[in-house]
């Protein structure tokens, strides 16, 4: 079992601090707690968080490595279940301006930012826990937003696409303790790209670039990207993600679909992804964990 999987009976208390990064996420999130009657509060991270979206909600506005402000701001907004969502662009240390409770934590920080953006995140968790609070994940307070089992597309993968995607899954599970990243590119049994630190959208890119280039001769609609967790992840941070952009990658790519670890990958705008996905012929498929 990956590591950082909660109980289903987890009781998350009300408010819940949702630390916010870039991207739909976070609101997404906010929303499916609010339908539920668990009263979301943001703590926008400066310089990520959508400043227009994020006043649609109650919130208070942070910054990375202020780590002694943070915590006694979820404290004034009766926060003690947290969660880290949305995207962020990694700082250097040199980059960050401390204050005094980071400076006294600087060794734990510092060891946190040694390795991929999972270990970073479950190392603030950790000092975030340490002071009494608790990290809790999309499993337990927004499952909505988890990807299902089984094709929600009306498109189905090919018998050469299913060969596709049980090596793409291989690749990943051979991968995951290097911590390089969560996806791959299989095309016709070829691993022809492998997420590294720039993301999905620039994997995808990198694919459209190598077909114009005459690099991946095999004809469009054939390949498959592959997304899943890291072996030994925390499964409260940095969950794979898709939704419509990634959409409009996999089309641009020239691939078939999209196949990815039910109840272990989120999905953003769920509607709208499956409506592009259909008006582009593509599947996206949930594998079974």
């Amino acid at each position: 079992m990956a590591a950082g999987t909660t109980s289903a009976a987890l009781q998350v208390s009300s408010p819940v601090g949702i630390v916010a990064g870039g991207g739909a996420m976070p609101f997404a999130v906010a929303d499916s707690l609010a339908a539920r009657g668990i009263t979301p509060v943001l703590f926008p991270l400066r310089g990520a968080c959508d400043p227009v979206q994020v006043e649609k909600f109650r919130h208070r506005w942070i910054s990375v490595g202020q780590l002694g402000r943070a915590m006694r701001l979820f404290r004034e907004e009766g926060c003690r279940d947290l969660i880290f969502i949305g995207t962020l662009v990694r700082p250097s240390l040199s980059e960050i301006r401390f204050d005094f409770k980071t400076l006294r934590l600087l060794g734990n920080v510092i060891r946190a930012f040694r390795g991929g953006d999972d270990h970073l995140l479950s190392g603030v968790g950790r000092i975030l826990e340490q002071d009494g609070f608790r990290m809790v994940g999309i499993k337990d307070i927004a499952p909505d937003l988890l990807m299902p089992e089984g094709c929600i597309s009306r498109a189905w993968p090919s018998e050469a696409s299913k060969s596709d995607i049980a090596r793409g899954r291989a690749v990943l599970t051979a991968l995951g303790p290097f911590d390089i990243g969560q996806a791959a590119v299989v095309i016709d049994g070829h691993v022809v790209a492998v997420e590294d630190i720039e993301g999905t959208d620039a994997l995808l890119a990198r694919v459209a670039r190598l077909r114009e280039e005459g690099r991946i001769r095999a004809p469009t609609g054939r390949g498959v990207l592959v997304k899943a967790p890291k072996s030994g992840q925390d499964l409260r941070f940095d969950l794979p993600t898709i939704g419509p952009r990634t959409i409009e990658g996999v089309a641009a790519a020239g691939l078939a679909g999209i196949a990815v670890i039910a109840g272990n990958t989120v999905a953003a705008e769920p509607q709208a992804m499956i409506a592009l996905a259909d008006a582009k012929y593509l599947f996206v498929i949930g594998l079974p964990a």
